[in-house]
């Protein structure tokens, strides 16, 4: 029987509730998707949040929101991260090769390790930018598949911010790429707001750069 579940070491805000759309795998009633907004609680945001066992979590935000930085410090167990992927192909390239040659063997590199990883039938941390939704089509198949819950974690960021944190790292995107992420980010938060979820999606939660800075672990529970 499919499942929504939630927990944290304090209390979220709920938003207005949908009930989540159905599924061809689901049996009977979906439960009412829910949607948490922990952005502007300063000392009252969870130190941890602990999703059901083979859940799986998707962190959206601004390229340069902190999403890499997020999934790196608070989880222990499976994630699979876009960068962490462009990363090791990096370390195997000739220093002076622009990252554009080799982008789509790096592509097909993450989204073999995600399937990978969802095989295991275990949880999952996924990054995501937000722009590629038959990632999320994919996922919540596969959520719905094995009877569980997609989440989703957005990254709510100024864009100011969000080129600061490109700055920082040394790598950023087109002001073109940059501006169709922030339509389609906008269009999440703001679905998210009026509890109108993608289809799949059982929960979301909306964190500040506070509320991300203070979450310290992202786990999965029974």
């Amino acid at each position: 029987m499919r499942r929504t579940s939630v927990y944290a070491t304090s209390t979220g805000v709920a938003l207005p509730k949908q009930a989540a759309a159905p599924t061809r795998e689901s049996c009977g009633p979906l439960p009412a998707a829910v949607v948490r907004d922990l952005r502007q609680r300063t000392g009252h945001s969870p130190h941890r949040l602990t999703f059901g066992a083979g859940d799986l979590v998707v962190v959206s935000g601004l390229p340069g929101s902190g999403k890499s930085t997020l999934m790196r410090r608070a989880v222990a167990g499976p994630r699979i991260d876009s960068q962490d992927t462009r990363d090791r192909w990096a370390r195997r390239m000739p220093r002076l090769l622009p990252y554009a040659v080799y982008r789509p063997l790096v592509r097909i590199a993450h989204y073999a390790g995600l399937r990978t990883a969802l095989r295991s039938g275990e949880g999952v941390v996924v990054h995501d930018c937000g722009t590629q939704a038959w990632v999320r089509r994919w996922l919540a198949r596969e959520a719905a598949r094995r009877g569980t819950t997609l989440h989703l974690l957005l990254l709510d960021v100024e864009p100011d911010t969000a080129i600061e944190g490109q700055l920082s790292r040394g790598r950023g995107v087109s002001r073109y790429a940059f501006a169709r992420h922030r339509r389609t980010i906008g269009r999440l938060i703001g679905a998210a707001e009026r509890g109108d979820l993608p289809r799949g999606c059982g929960s979301a939660i909306l964190l500040d750069r506070t509320a991300a800075g203070v979450l310290g672990g992202i786990g999965f529970g029974d």
